[in-house]
């Protein structure tokens, strides 16, 4: 039985790996909160991150880091500190996460890295300049460690679009937000957090071996598209 560890999975996307992959792996989950489900193979440890010395673990087999942040702002309201918030959350947490773990990581089997971008990083929207800044910096961590830890480590990520979580909340605070959202995907639909949750099992399991350094865009054809 694998054993992936999981930073931010008492919600949202975090939430639907760990109910999907607790049935055959001993997930550990590393939070704020608590997931509002139990089972035997989930052990969880209540941590933040940005400020608390992670749990040691011996051997692990797959790690994924899910904390994220959407603060929309048009340039003139965004302060530096936001910048910095955002980067800190996003890559900073992440580097933290995978510097500590780098050493369990290399005693498991088939070792992965999971970490999430946006869609915003490939387009351009107003009011993303700070979050869109941060997961760039993800996608060139998840390259550059791509290449550095091959091949005994892979590393991926997932860039999703609006994806119907409670950090996407203030996006998708009504039917009307919601309706206008949608139509503006090709594909007419956003994200639920199962569908993201399975392509990022994939990416962690002895399916995907050949596939390092890649980040997968989630779109619904919003960047991919002009229809």
């Amino acid at each position: 039985m694998k054993t992936i560890v999981i930073i931010g999975g008492s919600k949202g996307i975090g939430n639907a790996i760990v109910k999907n992959l607790v049935n055959t792996c001993k997930v550990i989950n590393i939070s704020r909160s608590i997931p509002e489900f139990q089972s035997p193979n989930l052990t969880n440890y209540t941590c933040d991150v940005l400020k608390d010395n992670l749990p040691e673990i011996e051997v692990i087999d797959g790690l994924i880091y899910c904390p994220g942040s959407i603060n929309l702002k048009p340039i003139s309201r965004l302060s530096i500190d936001d910048f910095k918030d955002d980067f800190e959350i996003n890559v900073l947490g992440a580097v933290k996460a995978i510097q500590h773990y780098l050493n369990a990581l290399k005693k498991g089997s088939n070792p992965s890295i999971l970490l999430f971008s946006t869609v915003a990083s490939k387009l351009g929207m107003p009011y993303h300049a700070s979050i869109a800044t941060a997961k760039s910096g993800v996608e060139g961590l998840v390259k550059s460690l791509g290449a550095e830890l091959a091949p005994t480590i892979r590393i991926n990520a997932i860039a999703p679009t609006v994806t119907n979580t409670e950090l996407a909340s203030k996006l998708l605070k009504n039917e009307k937000m919601i309706e206008s959202i949608t139509e503006r995907h090709p594909l007419k639909k956003i994200l639920n957090p199962e569908e993201v949750a399975n392509m990022g099992i994939f990416l962690l399991s002895d399916s995907a071996l050949s596939i390092s350094g890649q980040v997968f865009q989630m779109d619904s054809g919003i960047v991919s598209f002009k229809i």
